[in-house]
């Protein structure tokens, strides 16, 4: 393999909505195959993602190390979600302090409300919500004005907006939550990264506790609202109707879709297809929703 058929197998591999298990390796082997003869870091943080991405986290860290080795900012970023969640079997709140604070100090705006969940749940320091809600309430107009899809306006506005509720101004939190929806909807568009997904299950959770649900106006994510109980859900793609049930079975809510069963709307939204395609990628080309709450 050369690095010219290395960087071609990567461009190439983006190209595929659902790729194969002989694509992911080809893509693995050819970034492994770069990391070792250019020693990137950029290229360790691609692979490195990638392995989170997938709940590889062993090989996630290894990859976020070597990249925080050139002093990568994002590096720091990774590690510090990986202390923090205990992504490897092993929580260590001290290391992820010391990740955030340091990504932080350059500007970083993900480090920098990591840091303030620190100080909002008391972890490694001492807990305190007045110093959690100014970080917040700082980062708001830095993000406010976003326009790429990567960049931390959810993250932020979600946080906002719950603080927002618990001032009683619950106008200002359903507009800051639905401005985040309609952002993570176009992020998760490209990827559905679990983390991303899980982000979109609170918001609509925590946006239908101060808004009434209308299910005469319902796009694909408000399902997260409508699976949480036995549902009839119908809907087109490409004219072609879709069908979709959510049961009660065993004390859990169960979902069937096209022919398969998902145990949870977790499974539903991570792995549901239409014509080979996630219905996460299709979002912008599902319409006609019809929801009937059993």
């Amino acid at each position: 393999m050369t690095v010219d058929e290395a960087r071609k197998i990567q461009r190439d591999f983006y190209d595929k909505s659902n790729p194969s298990e002989e694509d992911i390796f080809l893509f693995t082997e050819a970034m492994g195959f770069l990391i070792r003869e250019l020693s990137d870091p950029h290229d360790m943080m691609e692979l490195g993602g990638w392995y989170y991405d997938r709940r590889r986290f062993d090989l996630a860290l290894k990859y976020y190390e070597m990249a925080s080795a050139y002093n990568i900012d994002a590096a720091d970023e990774c590690l510090g979600y990986i202390w923090y969640y205990g992504r490897t079997g092993e929580r260590d709140y001290e290391k992820a302090y010391q990740h955030f604070s340091r990504s932080m100090e350059r500007g970083n705006p993900v480090s920098t409300y990591k840091v303030a969940d620190m100080y909002r749940n008391g972890y490694y320091v001492e807990k305190d919500q007045e110093k959690y809600r100014q970080i917040i309430e700082d980062l708001y107009p830095r993000v406010k004005d976003a326009g790429y899809v990567h960049e931390p306006l959810p993250e932020v506005f979600t946080r906002l907006a719950r603080i927002r509720k618990e001032e009683g101004r619950h106008e200002e939190a359903a507009d800051l939550y639905l401005q985040a929806k309609d952002f993570l909807a176009q992020r998760i568009r490209y990827n559905a990264f679990f983390g991303n997904l899980n982000i979109m299950k609170w918001l609509i959770d925590d946006l239908y506790e101060i808004i009434e649900f209308d299910p005469e106006y319902v796009d694909l994510f408000d399902l997260y609202y409508v699976l949480k109980q036995p549902a009839h859900v119908t809907f087109f793609y490409k004219m072609k109707k879709q069908v979709l049930e959510s049961m009660e079975e065993e004390g859990a809510v169960v979902v069937h879709f096209n022919d398969r069963w998902y145990r949870d709307r977790d499974e539903f939204f991570r792995k549901a297809v239409v014509d080979g395609e996630k219905l996460t990628s299709l979002y912008q080309s599902l319409y006609g929703f019809h929801v009937s709450i059993v």
